[in-house]
């Protein structure tokens, strides 16, 4: 098993998330996190531009038996890509085990419903 992590644009979320849903990833988590980079964006306050160090992207959270893991990478690259620099990164881990709470279900099986 995996957990993949991706940083992408903001704008590009709804494009990965559909990506995701026909690649047969129905669950994941993200959140809105802001970073530091070389790069700098504009950020408008009360109608001025600004430019800020501080970059706004968002952060999604997959984990996917091995089976499913180069299906979710290639929807998440493909679907964030904008050829510019601040597309974002994809990060890939091992993950040891996992556990459903509800039916004590462990290991892959425990990822998604057999029903």
């Amino acid at each position: 098993m995996k957990k993949i992590e991706a940083i992408i644009r903001k704008s590009k979320f709804e494009d990965v998330k559909a990506a995701l849903y026909e690649a047969g990833i129905e669950w994941f988590s993200y959140w809105d996190i802001t970073g530091l980079g070389k790069t700098t964006e504009d950020q408008v306050v009360r109608g001025q531009i600004f430019q800020s160090s501080y970059i706004h992207r968002r952060m999604i959270s997959i984990v996917v038996r091995d089976v499913n893991l180069e299906k979710t990478v290639n929807a998440v690259l493909d679907s964030a890509w904008t050829g510019e620099p601040g597309d974002g990164k994809v990060f890939v881990y091992d993950i040891e085990e996992t556990y459903r709470i509800r039916t004590r279900e462990s290991g892959p099986n425990s990822l998604f419903n057999i029903e």
